[in-house]
């Protein structure tokens, strides 16, 4: 049975994951030039630290419920929107900035690709600290196969990871626009809200290069499946925010006082 110690372990490697990505970070912004390498090290950097994170997670959610995953999701994620800077660690944003014409199609796949080296490289990290077993969580984990989360029919985990993400993007875009005073902890809230309605149909992951790290090549889904799910169904969902957003019908029911005061 899973205990509090346990559970110490795997906040420990999640707070190491964190200070390692802090360091990088330090390092890139002393030695890189400005320009587009050191943006895309940041990518890197980030993705590894998301996926590195959310490795560990999986633990917590197995030995200690959903309920707990949720908690130190929560407060990851407004971690990292205070240290991530620029980057994203997620592909759909810069889909987003293509459609908005504030990037070139080259930049967004470099930084993409970025993301992907990141995010899939930091297994052996995760690999090793399973490997050592000091928790009974850990044991066996660092060797074994691994299983797709999709529990539903194909599309309709495309339609729920594409509406969820669609949903996370419209509300940050709106609680960005708005400048809310508490606006990290109500984007986390709700980002971490759809994750756990999501758990256990498609693993709610809305973030293509965390479920390609994490679930790529996992027994119960081919190749395809897992593209048509994790990036063509949050990437659509993503997209479709941009002029979604845009719309008078939307921008009456959600900014209405803003629109008022300008």
């Amino acid at each position: 049975m899973a205990t509090i110690e346990q559970l110490g372990y795997s906040a420990f490697f999640i707070a190491l994951t964190c200070i390692f990505a802090i360091v990088a970070r330090r390092l890139n912004a002393r030695l890189s030039k400005d320009g587009l390498v050191k943006d895309l090290i940041f990518e890197a950097i980030a993705a590894a630290e998301l996926c590195g994170c959310c490795f560990e997670l999986i633990i917590v959610a197995d030995n200690f419920g959903v309920a707990t995953y949720a908690v130190f999701l929560f407060t990851l994620t407004i971690w990292w929107g205070r240290n991530w800077g620029s980057a994203t660690a997620c592909p759909y944003t810069y889909m987003e900035q293509i459609v908005e014409g504030e990037v070139s199609f080259k930049e967004a796949a470099l930084k993409i690709w970025a993301q992907l080296m990141g995010g899939c490289c930091i297994f052996r990290y995760v690999q090793l600290y399973w490997w050592l077993e000091l928790a009974e969580t850990h044991e066996g984990r660092a060797f074994e196969d691994c299983k797709a989360d999709l529990q539903v029919n194909l599309y309709l985990g495309a339609f729920i990871e594409g509406f969820a993400t669609l949903c996370c993007r419209l509300a940050s875009k709106v609680i960005s626009e708005k400048d809310a005073r508490f606006g990290a902890f109500i984007d986390s809230f709700i980002g971490t809200s759809l994750v756990v309605a999501a758990f256990n149909y498609s693993g709610g992951y809305f973030n293509p290069v965390l479920a390609t790290a994490l679930k790529w090549g996992c027994a119960g889904n081919s190749a395809l499946e897992h593209i048509i799910v994790y990036w063509i169904g949050s990437c659509f969902g993503a997209v479709l925010s941009v002029p979604l957003f845009k719309t008078a019908t939307f921008r009456n029911m959600f900014l209405a006082e803003k629109s008022k005061s300008e």
